[in-house]
């Protein structure tokens, strides 16, 4: 709803009242120790030792820092009023070999961080894969093979044996489309494979751990199991073409449904299943996967970031991120871009909400990440990041439109609490709201921390 403010005659936003208001990280971005207390290598430590492959040769050794200055951080998300905070935990920390034992000490510290959450007010939302497989697992297979999904839901079991009488929200994966198409597909990401089939045969053994996590979640006892997927609108450039708009069916099939329809109906698009065919079959999709892929879920989690425009070109050879689609090409739009060269465009996010709930209507939403890269600096203990501030203001203003138009959203999770390690791009560039000096690790909150704290005490903009 909008309402006018009775002290200043201007509009203001609201947005439902159980709406939860959050910060987001990731544990390879933020914790470093990444020797410390068991805590075995994952893809992420590998990749970025790997020549080549990440800015400056950089790695998230030490990164933040956040292993032992958790508590400074929780302190921080408690000035900006948050009410949920969604981290990942480390599986290597978990496990170290992957399968075997428990290693406590990876244990205590989720312990610890999440009894300083609660005293602060805070609700923990546990991701419990963000991109760091251990590398042991990788070594036998990875996610191409499909033992490595009944070891993630033994994972699973596990960190819910140890936290699941505090931690209300779990979420399984974060993002499958960039573990199995960019990780597998490309040589942008761990662990870096460039092997099209690999990225098919990783996609469905995401999905199948998912499902199988989700599964054992409940049996436990969880209250509330979710998976967060990356989403982006695909538009053909000229939507009457039928060329083009078959571009955008094609990407949006290998963007969004492939990962959508298995997830939330328990069957794959017929169209992704002959591509998926195209190129390593359909043999090790099993009698029963895609029920268990379909295990109810509470919400699904949403990242959005940016558009997708694509037109029909003949000639145009296949991009390395969405194998088989000669004949595509992504043509730049007219618009404003972040630090990462990602075009700005915030209605974008409404008609991503709308179509998700057009599509998937008996499914919660909710904002698990959303955010921007801008050059950042700080300047007398002061960082004024307005490009920012712009952006998460018009991306709140599209989601309050979306659910002005109907859309169940739940909350919205800002990207990212803080400066981190940004994987291939390692140190250079900053999503945070917090700044970070990777030097003294100081932290400053940024103008744009102190704006997104004024509209969760508002419930609105």
């Amino acid at each position: 709803m909008t309402q006018t403010d009775d002290r200043t005659g201007t509009g203001l936003a609201l947005f439902p009242p159980a709406f939860r208001w959050g910060v987001a990280t990731a544990a390879y971005q933020i914790e470093g120790a990444t020797a410390e207390d068991g805590r075995t290598p994952s893809i992420w430590d590998t990749f970025s030792r790997t020549p080549d492959r990440v800015h400056l040769g950089q790695t998230g050794d030490v990164a933040c820092d956040h292993y032992h200055r958790y508590a400074e951080d929780v302190a921080l998300m408690r000035e900006l009023g948050v009410d949920t905070y969604r981290f990942s935990i480390s599986w290597p920390r978990i496990k170290p070999d992957g399968t075997g034992p428990v290693n406590p000490r990876g244990l205590d510290f989720y312990d610890r961080l999440v009894d300083t959450l609660l005293a602060a007010g805070i609700n923990p939302m546990a991701t419990l894969y963000h991109w760091d497989l251990p590398q042991v697992l990788e070594d036998r297979g990875g996610w191409t093979a499909r033992d490595t999904a009944h070891h993630f839901a033994g994972y699973a079991e596990a960190v819910y044996d140890r936290l699941g009488d505090r931690v209300r929200t779990w979420t399984t994966l974060n993002e499958p489309w960039c573990s199995a198409f960019l990780g597998y597909g490309t040589v942008d990401q761990a662990p870096g494979r460039a092997e099209p089939a690999s990225a098919f045969l990783a996609a469905h053994h995401l999905l199948l751990g998912h499902g199988l996590a989700a599964r054992a979640l409940r049996a436990a006892g969880a209250r509330e199991v979710s998976v967060t997927v990356n989403l982006t609108p695909v538009s053909p450039r000229d939507p009457q073409d039928r060329h083009d708009v078959a571009a955008a069916r094609l990407v949006d099939g290998l963007h969004n449904r492939i990962f959508l329809d298995p997830i939330v109906y328990g069957r794959y698009p017929a169209d992704m299943l002959e591509h998926t065919a195209r190129f390593t079959g359909l043999g090790h999709i099993l009698d029963g996967d895609e029920e268990l892929i379909g295990a109810p879920i509470d919400f699904l989690g949403v990242n959005y970031y940016a558009p997708t425009h694509v037109a029909a070109k003949v000639g145009t050879p296949s991009s390395d991120r969405f194998p088989g689609t000669e004949g595509v090409e992504h043509p730049e739009p007219d618009l404003p871009v972040t630090a990462m060269g990602w075009p700005v465009e915030a209605d974008g996010l409404r008609r991503l909400l709308v179509r998700l709930a057009r599509d998937y209507p008996s499914t919660p939403l909710m904002i698990t990440e959303n955010g921007a890269a801008y050059h950042d600096s700080a300047e007398d203990g002061r960082v004024a990041d307005a490009e920012r501030v712009d952006y998460l203001r018009t991306h709140l203003l599209a989601a309050h439109q979306a659910i002005q138009e109907g859309v169940d959203l739940r909350g919205y999770l800002a990207w990212s609490l803080m400066d981190n390690f940004e994987w291939a791009y390692g140190y250079d560039k900053r999503f945070g709201l917090i700044h970070v000096d990777y030097d003294t690790q100081t932290r400053v909150l940024k103008d744009s921390a102190l704006w997104y704290s004024g509209v969760i005490g508002r419930n609105g903009i």
